[in-house]
């Protein structure tokens, strides 16, 4: 079978590299991502007036909050900005997590739980030193990230050269190429963390394992040493608070190796937390420590120390250092040195952890112990400990995450994109604020087996919006925990269950409309467990924009996963258990039926995941999800024999069903809603919600909409919503009018939602739709991750216009619910077989990979030589003056290449470029350079042709429709009948 989906993302491996998987997101390190995003801030000016009221009400929040001490649970006045240095990020799930950048940075420390410092520290570095004949010959820090010299360390060499270096991550994993050609050394540093699909014990470890690999391909031996450094903190101003102290370390390892290193203790907020570093010791590998230097002076007793001896000069003593006073900040280093000979290679393998067991939440009411913290004591001392169990663990863990990796990585089908995607994007997984707490303790002892057993966990709905499990968003994200951690999930669900009946009194003043309410009303699902600033699992519903108890969606989503859920693990426990819980919620929900028609209503308000886009009487959205609700309590009834229950749901929805078809289809789509608002008949992306999940449960295709209905639906939205933006490259917009051009009457309605493009995608893989499906998922990945430099923190929405909205969000893990639409409905794309969905080129030397894998420019392209049996070929796309997309890709000589909706022949030399209409097709060769403008003016041009289609000639861009363009002097294009001269062809 030919690889589905297209295949043109710049950060695809285009050559294997010796100790690389040939797939995930590769860049080298001179990549730099010119195109400027902005956080959204403004809404258009007709919708302005919507949220005056909200804007003055925040801003006395914000106020209020600020002289608290305390942070906006969203904070629109200090969003963040756009950064594209992140790649994959340290450690397992719950346990806190650290950042890393691509070019070798530590940034974005997350130790307490939900809380997030964006800083990179210049002091966290590994550093090479090179000897031969007992002198240094070569000795610089291994990040090509930018220092300021006027800072610390400046006796440090920060020139390592960015076109020498090779990133690739293929999340828990990542992998860093240092190229030194002049003494003809490579080093290799592989990044691993403890992420395990079913397990619960190692995955939430909070380490990972840094193993570099160093090859001598000179003609002499080289002796090579490593060094590791790391500084307490997080980058603020509590760095400085002093009491911190560091100690040596020595620890039994494999054999007759030994871990040594550096344990800095310290606190955060007034919770303990030890930092570990360590290198393995063995018969060929010597290990050294330096337990103290200063972080903010020269470096030079680090720099001095590695020069003269290629090690450090501190024994281990184990003798604490004396606590920093308050203005200092304090860092260790840890040194491996071994001979390598020539044509040789060597190993060296690090460690680095955290330990902070015992954490509290903003509000401090309650103590909760981490998971990992049953194996390794609640002292916060156990770094040391953690450290020597990564360095001997860390090869099982590499061969537990190849073996769930490789059935994608080695099927023939899927595209290489996808292959990156799926896994890159899971690590919010870790990187989401996430918190992984033993339920043990009388404040979070429960009654359920499988939460006691497994623990609570929680994750933010984005680190910019601070509310954990945010229900509605975890809808979609939810595919990610039950295929990998599906006792997780089970153990997020029973909370929400138990919240159901909860009533919580407290007033909370409601941004939006400025009136006041319960914080929890019973009979619903709540929006959220609550603010990590707060007190998360004791006041849930931390978001107050809006009331939510009467939002649409929240209790119809908690139906739709039970289900799934139960047909996905058959735990009839939990169904038990659920089951009333979900008969409470349609009884609620039956309130919102206004007419009678057997279909929920929307209020006209927002009330629902869209909740600045109104949805008003029966809608696509939340009424196609109330009928699967009722298809699922059918089945749930079945399952527990409740013979007149089962009867009394097949009735609502046998009424409910006849109502949504004849108030919503329009022939072609539903509409958006059942109102008379001038956008009631807007083509929504997300409006088969309903049956994404009817059929990802198992339950029949057509027991609520026609078949006929969802494929001819989903290839609507699909030219509309997405063919219709960059040709189908930019993912699917939430909102089109029916003539195509974008809804403009809400900021969400004219936003691309990473999650909704991943979900949408799914619906349409279950559907048969595999081409659309992979077509439209990629646009979301190509996007944020090719083209807006928004790698490693994928945003919940993007914008035509380079806006996002949320950066690091939870919705995107809906990527996962493509997976499971594959190994559910289309097996077949899992077959192992030759790879067609990428050129992976024969042996590419690491030097080569460096230069060509990718443009360093967003908007340029790589230049590769000319293969006389391939030519480059270039596309440049642009919506008006807005958003621009490059990419690029060898073709065949001789093949079509298909462009849109255009096709043509390839031959030698060619470049095609298409903007706005224009079509151009230039000869590319060295010898045969295009003219310059002036030249083309003058009429004056070399043997190359260069063509320009103008597509105001014609009645639209899509008149070229299906025709082959001939690249001659004189070239005509043929459209049916019509034939028209083109206008300028010269050179």
């Amino acid at each position: 079978m030919l690889c589905v989906g297209p295949d043109e993302s710049a950060s695809t491996p285009r050559g294997h590299v010796a100790g690389l998987p040939d797939y995930g997101w590769r860049v080298p390190m001179s990549y730099k991502c010119n195109v400027k995003c902005s956080p959204f801030a403004k809404p258009r000016i007709g919708q302005i007036p919507q949220y005056i009221g909200l804007g003055l009400r925040y801003a006395r929040f914000w106020i209020a909050k600020k002289r608290q001490g305390r942070r906006p649970f969203i904070d629109h006045l200090n969003q963040m900005k756009h950064k594209p240095i992140y790649g994959c990020p340290l450690g397992g799930i719950g346990s806190g997590s650290i950042g890393r950048g691509y070019k070798g940075e530590f940034c974005r420390f997350q130790m307490v739980p939900g809380m997030y410092h964006y800083h990179v520290i210049d002091a966290n570095q590994f550093i090479v030193s090179i000897r031969r004949d007992g002198r240094t010959i070569y000795q610089k820090v291994l990040s090509c990230a930018q220092h300021k010299k006027s800072g610390s360390l400046n006796e440090w060499d920060w020139s390592f050269s960015p076109n020498n270096g090779l990133y690739h991550a293929l999340y828990p994993r990542a992998w860093s190429i240092f190229c030194i050609p002049e003494y003809q050394l490579t080093l290799t540093c592989r990044q691993v963390s403890p992420v395990l699909p079913h397990d619960y014990l190692e995955t939430s470890l909070p380490s990972a394992a840094f193993v570099w690999d160093v090859t001598n391909e000179s003609h002499t031996d080289l002796e090579v040493s490593i060094a590791f450094t790391f500084k307490n903190g997080q980058g603020t101003k509590e760095d400085r608070c002093g009491g911190v102290w560091c100690q040596d370390f020595r620890l039994d390892c494999d054999g007759d190796a030994a871990a040594k290193g550096v344990a800095i203790h310290q606190e955060f907020s007034g919770m303990k937390c030890s930092y570990g570093i360590a290198a393995k010791q063995t018969e060929k590998i010597s290990v050294s420590v330096l337990t103290t230097f200063d972080p903010n002076g020269s470096g030079a007793e680090v720099w001095q120390s590695l020069k003269e001896r290629g090690a450090f000069s501190d024994d281990i003593s184990f003798t604490p250092s004396p606590p920093t006073s308050k203005g200092q900040e304090i860092a260790s280093g840890v040194c491996a040195r071994q001979l390598i000979k020539t044509n040789e290679n060597g190993v060296f393998e690090f460690s680095l952890s955290w330990d902070m067991p015992k954490v509290q939440f903003g509000a401090k009411e309650n103590t909760y112990t981490r998971r990992y913290a049953q194996f390794f004591g609640t002292n916060g001392d156990a770094a040391p400990q953690l450290c020597g169990l990564t360095l001997r663990n860390y090869p099982m863990w590499e061969e537990k995450i190849e073996a769930w990796q490789d059935p994608v990585l080695k099927s023939g089908s899927l595209p290489a994109w996808y292959k990156s995607a799926i896994f890159n994007e899971l690590y919010f997984i870790s990187d989401g604020g996430s918190v992984w707490i033993e339920a043990s303790e009388s404040n979070t002892l429960s009654e359920h087996l499988t939460v006691n057993e497994f623990g609570r966990f929680a994750y933010l709905e984005g680190q910019e919006y601070r509310m954990f499990n945010t229900y509605d968003v975890h809808h979609y994200s939810s595919f990610a925990l039950l295929m990998l951690w599906p006792k997780l999930q089970l153990s997020l669900q029973y909370h929400y269950g138990d919240t159901v009946t909860v009533e919580d009194k407290e007033r909370v003043k409601f941004l939006m409309a400025g009136h006041t309410g319960m914080r929890k009303v019973a009979n619903c699902i709540p929006h959220d467990i609550g603010d990590p600033e707060d007190e998360p699992w004791i006041r849930i519903n931390a978001y107050n924009i809006h009331p939510t108890d009467d939002w649409k969606d929240l209790n119809i989503k908690f139906i739709l996963q039970v289900y799934r859920d139960y047909a996905a693990t058959h735990d009839m426990d939990y169904l038990d258990f659920m089951y009333p819980k979900c008969q409470v919620l349609v009884e609620s929900a039956k309130a919102w039926d206004k007419d009678g028609d057997g279909v929920i209503d929307n209020g006209g308000y927002a009330d629902q995941t869209f909740d600045a886009w109104v949805m008003k009487g029966a809608s696509s959205y939340c009424g196609g999800m109330w009928l699967v609700a009722l298809r699922m309590m059918v089945a749930m009834a079945g399952v527990l024999g409740r013979t007149e229950e089962q009867m009394e749901y097949q009735a609502m929805l046998d009424k409910g069903k006849d109502a949504f078809e004849k108030k919503l289809w329009n022939g072609s789509y539903y509409n958006y809603d059942s109102s008379t608002s001038g956008y009631h008949d807007s083509i929504m992306a997300d409006q088969l919600a309903g049956q994404w999940f009817l059929k990802a449960s198992g339950l029949p295709d057509n027991s609520v909409f026609p078949a006929d209905h969802v494929r001819t639906a989903l290839l609507t939205i699909y030219k509309n919503n997405v063919l219709g933006f960059q040709d189908g490259h930019m993912g699917a917009i939430n909102g089109t009018r029916p003539d195509g051009n974008m809804d403009l009457t809400s900021p969400q309605s004219e936003e691309f939602w990473t999650g909704v493009t991943y979900a949408l995608g799914a619906t349409m893989i279950q559907e048969g739709l595999i081409e659309e499906g992979f077509k439209t998922a990629y646009g979301a990945y190509h996007t944020c991750w090719d083209i807006l430099g928004l790698h490693f923190q994928t945003p919940e929405a993007y914008t035509a216009n380079k806006g996002y909205r949320s950066l690091a969000y939870m919705r995107p893990l809906a990527i996962w619910a493509i997976q499971w639409a594959i190994e559910k409905f289309q097996p077949q794309l899992m077959q192992i077989g030759a790879a067609q969905d990428v050129a992976i080129e024969k042996g590419l030397n690491v030097s080569e990979a460096c230069k060509t894998s990718i443009p360093t420019d967003c908007h340029k392209d790589a230049v590769n030589p000319v293969d006389e049996s391939e030519i480059s070929l270039k596309y440049r796309n642009v919506i008006g003056t807005q958003a621009e997309f490059t990419s690029s890709d060898k073709v065949p000589i001789g093949d079509n290449i298909n462009f849109g909706h255009k096709s043509f022949e390839v031959q030698k030399d060619q470049v095609i470029e298409q903007s706005n209409g224009i079509l151009e097709v230039t000869d590319s060769s060295e010898t045969n350079p295009p003219v310059s403008d002036a030249d083309a003016a003058a009429g004056n041009g070399s043997d190359s042709t260069l063509l320009i289609v103008n597509g105001d000639d014609f009645d639209s861009p899509n008149d070229l429709s299906g025709n082959n363009l001939e690249t001659t002097k004189n070239v005509t294009l043929q459209s049916g009948e019509i034939q028209k001269k083109v206008e300028k062809a010269s050179v």
